[in-house]
């Protein structure tokens, strides 16, 4: 790509893993912000996907994997939801031979293969002085990764499931929850007309904050989390005493997909894994439902309680940002331009008690974010604890 001396340097953007709402304000702080100081911004397309894809011609057509972005462009985005880069699970390290670019098939012919050599190439190729990916704990290990091998990286975390290590906030986490409790409490109608047990299925493979926030603001009576195995006998007992002591005759208890019986695995969709190693979860809800109208009759002195079952799936991740997920994204592209500015790299941006920070990248792949149990989990009664509030962060158990 052709040298521009009027700029300070090129950065670029990219949005890796599943969509949430706040990817495009994001976006848009960082161009903005990196435009009016002087830096041009290149959009890579579809993640790591878009990186490895890259032709290093310059009479090659490679719209569909970089384009240059400009005010115009991300004012027109930066208020909705999704990625106009649009997404991949793309690993450069572990790419599948099916998965190989033409291009680079000649090059990597083993069953999975590490095309980092090409990525760091087409990295040079684009003239990129840093990389901004924005991920979760798999996306931005891939940055890790690239920050090792030299390239100046500054981290955004984004996940719904809230557990990127090292950050109190995860960019569509806020608008997860309160999509959560907004379609929980819709859902109540038909429970409570018809006097059955809901169940709903919510994302969290790992940590159970999607489902652990929406019940201790009220949504649900119950939640099972993916920290702690639970014993089903206890739920349908604790699920039937709730619907008892409700004047409509129903209780609500959310799911994590990652959820688990007791001595019993996670529960795949199938056994196909995407380049991190990971199944699809999908199905504990289903589970959980069949298992609560078949022992309800235990504790509901013989008589079986119906069920209503739903996974609310991509529909919480779905349509515009709320109020948290567009403030956020817009402070946590300024902090990565501060930094970028100060000539740091290796940085991931953060949100910890309250106050805007950065931690170090490699904090990412340093341990496994999840719930508290003992401090914020009562394995008796299946749902939060109510303890003191005082100085806790505005998540409540995202800060340890």
């Amino acid at each position: 790509m052709a040298n521009i001396n009027k700029i300070k340097g090129r950065i670029g953007i990219l949005t890796g893993g599943g969509d949430v709402p706040g990817l495009n304000p994001a976006i848009r702080a960082v161009t903005i912000r990196a435009n009016r100081e002087g830096y041009e911004v290149i959009g890579i397309r579809r993640g790591w996907a878009g990186m490895i894809d890259i032709h290093r011609d310059e009479k090659y057509d490679n719209s569909k994997n970089y384009s240059v972005l400009t005010e115009e462009l991300v004012n027109k985005t930066g208020r909705t939801g999704g990625t106009f880069l649009h997404s991949s699970r793309t690993r450069p390290s572990h790419v599948p031979k099916i998965n190989v670019p033409e291009h680079l098939r000649d090059k990597y012919k083993d069953e999975v293969n590490d095309l980092t050599e090409d990525v760091m190439k087409n990295i040079d190729f684009l003239g990129l002085d840093y990389l901004i990916p924005i991920g979760g704990d798999d996306t931005l290990s891939y940055g890790v990764h690239l920050h090792n091998q030299g390239m100046k990286v500054i981290a955004i975390p984004k996940t719904m499931d809230n557990d990127v290590p090292g950050t109190d906030y995860c960019i569509g986490f806020s608008t997860c929850v309160t999509r959560t409790i907004e379609l929980t409490h819709m859902l109540r109608t038909t429970a409570g007309s018809h006097e059955r047990f809901l169940v709903i299925e919510v994302f969290g493979r790992y940590a159970g904050f999607t489902a652990l926030l929406p019940t201790m603001a009220g949504a649900a009576n119950r939640c099972v989390i993916p920290e702690h195995q639970f014993d089903i006998d206890r739920l349908t007992e604790l699920m039937v005493k709730d619907r008892e002591t409700n004047p409509s005759n129903y209780s609500v208890v959310l799911v994590s997909e990652g959820a688990m019986f007791e001595g019993q695995d996670m529960v795949f969709e199938n056994a196909e894994m995407d380049m991190y190693g990971h199944k699809k979860l999908g199905g504990i809800g289903d589970i959980v439902s069949s298992k609560l109208k078949e022992i309800s009759p235990k504790y509901n002195n013989g008589k079986r309680v119906n069920v209503i079952n739903q996974r609310l799936g991509y529909i919480v991740r779905c349509g515009d940002p709320d109020a948290i997920d567009s403030i956020v994204p817009m402070a946590y592209g300024n902090l990565a331009l501060d930094l970028i500015l100060e000539n740091t790299s290796g940085r991931l941006v953060t949100l910890k008690n309250g106050r805007y920070d950065n931690e170090h990248l490699e904090v990412v792949t340093s341990f496994k974010k999840k719930v508290d149990v003992e401090k914020y989990y009562n394995i008796d009664r299946l749902r939060p604890y109510y303890k003191s509030f005082e100085s806790k962060p505005l998540f409540i158990m995202a800060s340890d």
